[in-house]
Formats: C-alpha cells, structure tokens, sequence
C-alpha cells in the first residue's frame, strides 16, 4: 500500500493558501458519498487485467472500512465500474485508436459487460443499498460519462470522498471533475492505488493544493459523525 508522507513545502503552500490543512475536516455523512472507481477485476486479476496494478487489491479492507462506516452514519456507497461497448469506442474513437491493436484487444475483451474483468473484485462487500454505476471515460463526472452526478444530486450529496484504481488516471480525473461541479472533495490517500509510490503522491499533492482535501481513511471515518451526535458531544 502507498505511504503518503506530504513535504514540507506543500504543507506550507496549503496553509498559506486555506489557513488550514484540511479543507472539509467537517463531513457531514447525510450528504456524503463514496466513490469507489474501478476496482475491477480487469485492474486487480493478472489474467484478465487490462492494466494490471497489484496494489489495487492491498487497499480493498480500507475501502470496505469506508464503505461500511459511510452507510452506517447515513451517507450512501456507489461502485463505479470502467465500461467499455461500441458507442463509447465510437465517440472516444481517437483514445481507442491510440493503443495498440493488442491493447484494445483486451480491453474490449476484458471491460465489457457481461466479461469476468468487468466484474467488481470478490473482496469487496457491496449491500445491496449500495448503487452500482457504469462509466465510459476516465471521469465519472464528465458529461455524458454516468448518472452519477443526476444521483447524488437527487439525494443531495454535496461531499464525495473518493477511492480506487488508478490514483492519477480515473480516480484523480473523477475527483478534478467532481470539484469542477462544486462538490467537496476528498481523496483518501490509503485507499487509492497507482503503479508506483512516486505517481500517487505527484497526484496527492498536486490534488492538495489546488482541488480539494487529503485524508487517510481512518481520519475521514474519525469526521463521518451525525451532526446530531456533534451538537451533543
């Protein structure tokens, strides 16, 4: 799993610039959703992974902790799933043709309904309150990619913290999008994977100063009190 360790220099860049480190230290968990991008067979299983990232499967007990803790306290989980099919390799036709003929090969084979790369990893546990969404670019909030933004605003979510596969492709272009709409974002540093360590924090960082909060998953649960249960205390 990724160690994120924030430098010094970011820290001092972030407090300058907020005032404080953690931008949404108050979650309300009634108008909060999990986002978990892409944790997919097709991401996590060598023999049919599309682009496969080991690490992918490490951070599969943080996002269940998260996801259990987000349904308890009143906020809802949805399962975002890579989806590939004719009309999206027609409209997106210049990021298909962009890889090799061996690389769209399996991607078509290995993303499509129906396929075992397309079906979420068996280690994780989605209830059946849970929603499951399919997406069909790199961003969830992307118009035209889900109806992930007509769903949570319909439940009037208005903070997502976002998990999965890949930190700096489909997590970070979900959680940039998803703060370009006016939501507040948090992305968990111990529940998102990349290739390597160098890749995730780039994205952490850069993702920090300028988009939204960073927290690790035990922080975020620590903030997902009902607010009755805050004005109590």
């Amino acid at each position: 799993m990724h160690k994120l360790s924030m430098p010094q220099w970011a820290i001092d860049r972030v407090m300058e610039r907020r005032g404080r480190l953690h931008s949404y230290a108050d979650l309300d968990p009634r108008t909060t959703a999990l986002i978990v991008v892409d944790l997919q067979n097709g991401f996590m299983l060598e023999d049919v992974a599309v682009a496969y990232v080991p690490g992918a499967v490490e951070i599969v007990p943080n996002v269940n902790r998260l996801a259990a803790a987000v349904r308890r306290t009143g906020g809802k989980v949805f399962w975002i799933k890579n989806t590939i099919d004719d009309a999206n390799m027609e409209s997106w036709s210049h990021w298909f043709e962009a890889a090799t003929p061996e690389t769209r090969r399996k991607r078509i084979l290995n993303m499509a309904p129906g396929t075992r790369g397309h079906e979420l990893h068996h280690g994780l546990e989605v209830e059946p309150e849970d929603a499951i969404v399919p997406k069909y670019r790199f961003s969830a909030f992307i118009q035209g990619a889900s109806d992930l933004p007509q769903q949570l605003r319909a439940l009037g979510c208005d903070t997502v913290l976002i998990t999965g596969t890949v930190t700096n492709v489909c997590c970070e272009s979900t959680a940039r999008d998803a703060m370009m709409l006016d939501y507040r974002v948090v992305m968990l540093s111990d529940a998102n994977a990349t290739w390597t360590d160098e890749e995730h924090a780039a994205t952490l960082n850069s993702f920090m100063l300028f988009f939204g909060d960073v927290m690790t998953a035990d922080d975020a649960i620590g903030r997902l009190t009902p607010v009755e249960s805050r004005k109590s205390a």
